[in-house]
């Protein structure tokens, strides 16, 4: 064998064994670049950038095995799900010949906090880096403490709905990106119309393709179900950033890896629920106590015992109490009294609790968490019946990873691009378009 070849497997091995725990948990970066700075500095060992390469592949290797050994890991996985936690929906389906083609994961604890929440499920996707591809989905809601509750989590070899219309309207990007969310979130159906006009008025194409999805579908003021404030996939999304670094792992790694994530925010959301002693939920308390600070201001008259006239400078808005509406649009869409509702509830010396949604309330944040994700066995503990240990399960047909350094972050639109350009400011004269050295308004030197 060639002596070179040797001296490299060895070299590789050798370095590896050192930096070896630095791979052990998927969020920590560490380079081959890092690898040659710390064996220069620590050992005086000056690697080529291939030979650190190397021992980072073999660590990576060792640590995760062979992503195709990883897909014949999940019919005992899924077993011992089921046997952990009981209730729980995990179901794997194949093709007929045996191949991975999708993997699902709702596990009890999501399924028990969901009868706490508001009936609103976001569903985000990210493509998975790892050998053989793919697509992790995320449903997530919003807890009583405004944070992010998952809710299930799958992993499928495609994407099934990639309708982005909206990248396709160029013309007036960030203008109609403005207008759609201030269009989505609108009160009342007065200031929907207002808007709707304004992107109308940007491209016509817009407003058509908008009214084609349905308006119920983005809509606050036209949704079948109190949206509130979610309204945006932003939750699901910030979750895909949590485990951004977790989408390189096999799909068994990646699977659990989600459980436990799961596993720790349980727990650390039901002690910080036990250390909450406000009525309602951090996000949801903070937002009633800016709408107390401006209800101050304002003026009340009284109709009748439940209908108020609420005058706030120029001007007025009516309140019904009995039906908990006001006609700003916020009492009745948010589920929490408004500044204008809050008034009137001061003067007929009557307290708010009554007219928050329970979804919100510290109790229902407690009942949320209150089943634990307890953890699994070691893997070599587990009691598996033979027939699912027979069961044969094949990586998926698609396309594997090209070979090479995976992407990181995902592709920007075109509006994302666009929006964080920034301009170039004068230190000399405050104008914007050039700096201080190519200035023309700076004072001719003497």
């Amino acid at each position: 064998m060639d002596e070179t070849f040797i001296q490299r497997k060895r070299t590789a091995n050798v370095v590896g064994s050192m930096v070896i725990p630095k791979y052990c948990d998927p969020k920590t970066v560490y380079t081959p670049k890092d690898i040659q700075t710390d064996m220069l500095s620590e050992h005086g060992v000056n690697l080529s950038y291939m030979q650190s390469w190397r021992a980072k592949e073999k660590d990576l290797q060792f640590l995760r095995g062979n992503p195709a050994d990883s897909y014949s890991k999940l019919p005992k996985y899924f077993y011992i799900l089921e046997e952990t936690y009981p209730g729980s929906v995990v179901k794997l389906k194949k093709t007929a010949d045996e191949c991975f083609l999708y993997a699902f994961v709702a596990l009890c604890t999501s399924i028990s906090g969901w009868q706490h929440c508001r009936p609103v499920v976001v569903v985000d996707g990210t493509f998975l880096k790892s050998a053989y591809r793919g697509i992790m989905l995320i449903a997530s809601t919003m807890d009583a403490a405004g944070t992010i509750l998952p809710l299930a989590y799958a992993v499928v070899d495609s994407e099934n709905d990639a309708s982005w219309k909206w990248s396709k309207f160029k013309k007036g990007h960030l203008q109609l990106h403005e207008l759609y969310f201030a269009t989505a979130r609108s009160y009342t159906l007065d200031e929907f119309n207002e808007r709707m006009s304004k992107i109308e008025e940007v491209d016509p194409r817009v407003k058509s393709y908008l009214y084609d999805i349905g308006y119920h579908r983005w809509s606050r003021v036209h949704a079948t179900v109190n949206r509130t404030w979610t309204m945006t996939s932003n939750i699901a999304e910030s979750l895909n950033a949590v485990t951004k670094d977790a989408r390189e792992l096999p799909i068994f790694d990646l699977l659990e890896y989600m459980r436990t994530l799961l596993e720790r925010w349980t727990n650390e959301k039901l002690l910080k629920a036990k250390g909450t002693f406000t009525f309602l939920g951090a996000k949801f308390n903070k937002e009633l106590d800016d709408n107390i600070t401006i209800s101050q201001k304002l003026k009340v008259r009284a109709s009748t015992d439940h209908i108020h006239t609420v005058v706030d400078g120029v001007k007025r808005y009516i309140v019904c109490l009995e039906n908990k509406k006001c006609s700003c649009g916020q009492f009745q869409l948010e589920e929490l009294p408004c500044a204008h509702a809050l008034a009137a509830l001061r003067h007929r010396n009557k307290i708010y609790e009554n007219y928050c949604s329970p979804y919100y309330t510290r109790e229902s944040l407690l009942r949320m968490y209150e089943m634990p994700v307890n953890p699994l066995p070691d893997e070599s503990k587990w009691n598996v019946p033979q027939h699912i240990l027979d069961e044969v399960v094949k990586p998926p047909t698609g396309d594997k990873r090209q070979p090479g350094r995976p992407q990181k972050e995902r592709y920007k639109t075109y509006d994302e691009i666009k929006s964080k350009k920034y301009k170039v400011s004068c230190g000399n004269c405050g104008g914007e378009g050039h700096n201080k050295r190519s200035c023309k308004n700076a004072p001719k030197k003497k």
